[in-house]
């Protein structure tokens, strides 16, 4: 997950030449001995990072974490555009978002995964679902495992992020692995439909097509109906409120909801109703207006910005479930989230927010730091105690 920080990492000439000597050997390494390296320098101790990175970045009465500095000064050294790519949802663009998730979140383990197809709104859909050991029992093969038969499990629908441009069930992977694992419940990733081929309300109506898919269906997948939450990461939290939105209307509320950095107002520029945070951090910490401007414009197509399945803040939100917002402090997208979480309180709805307030957008795939892993697992912490119990 990169992006260009200009100045932003305050790098010292000693600090610099380390780094540089690091981006030399690693010029020439595979993706994995890439991924390996990168999650161990986000490993090392803090001390020994800032002396690689220099001063520390402050805005806004923040201070960006260290392990964030030194994975943009890499990323810099090493010339990687990550967001600021000129086509935002060309094939390359896509792919290089799986390559780069990779890079950064490796591959936790899992008790068991499998693909299947679930049905959206206008045909079927690829998904993933993610059972966690906890849930596994001995196979009668040594060693193997297998998922115990006639369960009625907690399960979470996960939305990938992106941007409603990018991602897909790959991307994603390995957060959902952790999410599984460490919430101890199923977890079924959806790759709904993408901008600019299915703009609104093609992924909208997936999202809430697959829900109704899951809840016709749970027997089959070992899911208890009573016990499935939404959720997902930007784009993909935007897409969880709007189905759990449209669940609350029809009369089958999820359980809980579980979003992360989300989206809440997709005509934020097109209508000049930018947040503080849009215009502090627009450029230098991953998420830039460039990449906003181009999702707004993709996604949105002709449709009413004011429509509260596009704003979130024009829509009724009495009724909504339980749910968890995180926020990032370096992130474009930090203040509507905020707000979102008031209005969820003022409509009466339970909620738990937590801000990371060094940490960036994007933050759950960057499995190697210390600080970004620590935020994943408090995210997963709370689907546990909101879903499972």
């Amino acid at each position: 997950m990169s992006s260009r920080v200009g100045g932003a990492t305050g790098d010292t000439a000693a600090g610099s030449e380390r780094l540089r000597a690091v981006v030399r050997r690693l010029g020439a390494a595979g993706d994995v001995v890439q991924g390996v390296a990168l999650r161990r320098l986000m490993g090392l101790p803090e001390g020994v990072q800032r002396r690689l990175v220099g001063r520390p970045v402050v805005r806004d009465g923040l201070t960006l974490a260290t392990e964030i500095q030194l994975l943009f000064a890499l990323q810099r050294l090493m010339g990687e555009d990550g967001l600021d790519a000129e086509d935002h949802a060309s094939d390359e663009a896509r792919r290089d978002l799986v390559r780069q998730a990779r890079l950064a979140s490796g591959n936790p383990p899992i008790g068991g995964s499998h693909d299947l197809v679930v049905d959206g709104a206008a045909g079927p859909l690829d998904a993933r679902l993610y059972i966690p050991r906890a849930l596994l029992r001995a196979s009668e093969v040594p060693g193997g495992l297998t998922p115990l038969s006639g369960t009625a499990d907690p399960l979470l629908i996960w939305y990938h992020g992106g941007g409603m441009l990018r991602g897909d069930l790959d991307s994603h992977d390995a957060v959902c692995r952790v999410l599984a694992e460490e919430a101890g419940c199923r977890v079924l990733s959806v790759a709904y439909r993408l901008a600019p081929e299915h703009p609104f309300p093609a992924g909208a109506d997936d999202a809430f097509a697959a829900y109704r898919w899951v809840l016709r269906n749970a027997a089959g997948i070992g899911a208890d109906p009573e016990r499935v939450a939404l959720g997902g990461d930007s784009a993909g939290a935007y897409l969880a409120a709007v189905a759990s939105l449209e669940a609350v209307a029809a009369g089958m509320a999820p359980a809980y909801q579980l979003l992360v950095y989300p989206v809440t107002d997709w005509g934020a520029l097109a209508a000049d109703r930018e947040s503080r945070s849009r215009k502090l951090f627009d450029a230098g910490f991953l998420l830039t207006r460039d990449f906003m401007n181009a999702a707004e414009a993709a996604y949105l197509g002709s449709a009413d910005p004011d429509d509260p399945r596009l704003n979130l803040h024009r829509a009724e939100l009495a009724g909504l479930p339980p749910t968890y917002v995180c926020t990032a402090g370096f992130d474009p997208l930090r203040d509507e989230g905020e707000r979102f979480v008031e209005e969820l309180r003022a409509a009466g709805v339970e909620v738990t927010h937590q801000r990371f307030a060094p940490l960036i957008h994007a933050f759950v795939h960057l499995m190697g730091g210390r600080e970004s892993r620590g935020a994943l697992s408090a995210i997963a912490t709370a689907l546990r105690r909101g879903l499972v119990g």
